[in-house]
């Protein structure tokens, strides 16, 4: 078995519960999983790119088949389906391949951009050298007011107005990206290990697209990309 540095995990299966073939689907331009597929294999320190599926004839229909860089992993019986734990998936990847460093993200941030990703990656590998994290994950930053269904204040005082930028801020765990090794995801048995640290990615790449409008303005934001207007 083959050890590497870092390994990106790219689950990625045929149905789609709200948003019906949504990983293969047409997205500005390209199908949609070909967006963060794309960027992955554009960073460098990523070594191998793993992809748990159970739609090999869909991908090899779009035109990916295993390469140098890209290892497609047929997806087992018993982790098929929409209520298996994505947790589960990555169990049975982080079992079979061997590496110092797992990346995990999905088809549905198309936006994440490769600056970011070496950005997450430079500074999980700067926490665990330093002893302060044994796992990353990405997440939205929001200095605004908060409120609970029965419309009592979650972060502020209704009573004491202060500027929105002095509140304290709150952090959205966006699910574009993860950062974790063996010994964290074996220890919580879960993407997120027992020391986590957080890192902010720019707002206009956190998409996670998951239902029409989600994709409808992930989309608009991905054709102004392309055409240099963000």
């Amino acid at each position: 078995m083959s050890s590497y540095r870092t390994v990106a995990l790219l689950p990625m299966k045929a149905h789609s519960a709200r948003v019906s073939g949504k990983n293969f689907r047409p997205f500005a331009g390209k199908p949609l999983f070909r967006w963060i597929l794309d960027t992955l294999l554009s960073v460098d320190e990523i070594e191998k790119i793993v992809i748990n599926t159970d739609a090999r004839d869909i991908l090899a229909a779009n035109g990916l088949v295993d390469s140098d860089r890209v290892l497609i992993r047929d997806r087992k019986p018993e982790l098929c389906g929409d209520f298996v734990s994505m947790n589960l998936v990555l169990a049975d990847d982080v079992a079979a391949i061997d590496s110092a460093a797992y990346l995990m993200t999905h088809t549905t941030n198309p936006l994440l951009g490769a600056d970011s990703i070496r950005g997450a990656l430079s500074a999980y590998h700067a926490g665990v050298a330093a002893g302060t994290c044994d796992s990353l994950f990405t997440v939205n930053k929001f200095q605004t007011r908060f409120y609970r269904a029965d419309v009592s204040a979650v972060n502020h005082d209704p009573n004491n107005l202060i500027r929105t930028q002095d509140l304290e801020p709150w952090f959205e765990e966006n699910s574009n990206l993860y950062l974790f090794n063996r010994a964290s995801f074996v220890a919580t048995k879960a993407r997120i290990g027992k020391k986590p640290a957080m890192f902010e990615t720019p707002r206009r790449e956190s998409a996670d697209i998951d239902d029409q409008e989600g994709w409808d303005l992930a989309e608009i934001m991905a054709k102004a990309k392309l055409a240099g207007l963000i």
